[in-house]
């Protein structure tokens, strides 16, 4: 029988007294392999194969694919801010001139009132038409149908103000439960406090040539007037309609809180100090009588109890 040859490659018996490489030895001749992945030249290419393997990266989506996407992304965004949180409005006339010029854009704080919170008074609200105070105002649409196209657009998803939905824009001058009033040229008086009104139009009188009052109004309403009074048909002008000039609060969309364009017309919109005054509010006059009245009740009591 023939010797067994272990590694050579020409097939040709190994010369005698030659070592026989045995298992997992090496005769350090080319081709041989210990670790089973073949020749030299096969590891190279598996090695190259590997790394190439190991850095490839998923390919990238191209950008305009993704564009789509990303503008789909944004409108629910901007939906959602005009929903709950801020929306621009526009504002048409001088009614509430200075304080707002006609064009301006004015951004309104719609989440408070989602949280319970009613207007106050100083504040400058956008409201819903509460029925007859816009009847002979036509709406401000384009007459070209493309630009109404975007105008429909942007006004649903808030980044501009709707030109049909019929709002209007005034300053809180009294809340449920004030009596206001406002007589001859003026002050006028909430809860028989005198307001000092800076921000009135320059010329104007307080009352604006229409003299009211007093008016009670309601629980859950507000009466509002502009700061232009002899330029706004306001709670003075409505008194004959129901609701007797006063507005629900139902129907307030939310406080403006800035004029955000033009930029040369940026302004905050705050409060004006003449609505921090003491004893404005109308529970403050009858809440120390009340206070003592339930006081005294149980002490009564007590002193006849003693008596008997």
């Amino acid at each position: 029988m023939g010797d067994l040859v272990i590694g050579a490659r020409s097939g040709t018996p190994e010369p005698e007294g030659e070592h026989v490489s045995g298992p997992g030895e090496s005769d350090g001749m080319e081709g041989d392999s210990l670790d089973g992945t073949g020749t030299g030249e096969d590891r190279a290419e598996t090695a190259e194969g590997g790394e190439e393997g190991t850095t490839r990266r998923p390919k990238q989506r191209s950008f305009w694919k993704e564009l789509p996407i990303l503008i789909g992304i944004a409108l629910i965004l901007a939906l959602v801010i005009k929903t709950f949180f801020v929306q621009a409005f526009s504002i048409p006339s001088g009614s509430m001139e200075n304080t707002l010029q006609v064009g301006d854009r004015v951004l309104v704080d719609k989440l408070t009132p989602w949280f319970g919170s009613e207007p106050e008074r100083g504040e400058v609200v956008v409201f819903r038409d509460p029925g007859g105070w816009l009847n002979d105002e036509p709406a401000q649409r384009s007459d070209n149908a493309f630009v109404r196209g975007i105008q429909d657009v942007f006004s649903f998803i808030g980044l501009m103000p709707s030109s049909d939905e019929k709002d209007l824009i005034k300053r809180v001058i009294a809340v449920g439960g004030d009596t206001v009033e406002c007589q001859g040229t003026g002050p006028v008086k909430v809860n028989g406090v005198a307001l000092d009104e800076p921000y009135i139009y320059p010329g104007n009188t307080p009352c604006g040539e229409k003299p009211f009052g007093p008016v009670h109004v309601p629980k859950g309403s507000i009466w509002v007037m502009g700061d232009h009074r002899g330029d706004s048909l306001d709670s003075r002008f409505h008194q004959d309609q129901p609701g007797g000039g006063t507005v629900p609060v139902d129907n307030v969309v939310g406080r403006a809180f800035v004029v955000a364009w033009p930029i040369s017309d940026w302004a905050t919109l705050p409060v004006p100090a003449t609505f921090d005054q003491k004893g404005l509010s109308a529970a403050a006059p009858f809440a120390p009588p009340l206070a003592g009245a339930a006081a005294a009740v149980p002490a009564v009591w007590l002193l006849r109890r003693r008596r008997r």
